[in-house]
């Protein structure tokens, strides 16, 4: 059982195709994998489900009490930029004993723009 009072929310825009929402399920589970205690969800802006506030309530339900959201946006467009604090600072008024953390959308993460430079070029680590 996990005991944990911090979640994650891999945060994506959606989509109606179930393929599309694997790669996030696969982030999900290194997550899991990585650390069993942390709790972690996917949510949705649209055409996908659960959306966010879905996946917070259900996190604090379980006993989180701090939730970071990661934006799994490559570039920083209008939902990452106005939208996803929008839709934190609502969660954030609804639920006023829960931190919530919003990181930068994970496109804006130097660690990753290299890996996929080395993807791109068909480099190994």
């Amino acid at each position: 059982m996990n005991t944990s009072t911090h979640g994650i929310v891999l945060f994506a825009h959606g989509s109606r195709d179930p393929l599309w929402h694997k790669p996030m399920e696969a982030v999900a589970q290194q997550i899991r994998q990585i650390d069993s205690k942390t709790h972690v969800a996917c949510a949705y802006l649209e055409l996908s489900t659960p959306d966010l506030a879905t996946v917070a309530q259900t996190l604090i339900d379980a006993g989180v009490r701090t939730i970071t959201i990661v934006p799994m946006f490559l570039g920083v467009g209008k939902h990452a930029r106005e939208d996803l604090p929008l839709l934190v600072n609502a969660l954030s008024q609804a639920h006023p004993t829960v931190a919530f953390q919003l990181q930068k959308a994970v496109g804006e993460d130097d660690r990753l723009i290299q890996v996929l430079a080395r993807i791109a070029l068909n480099h190994p680590e």
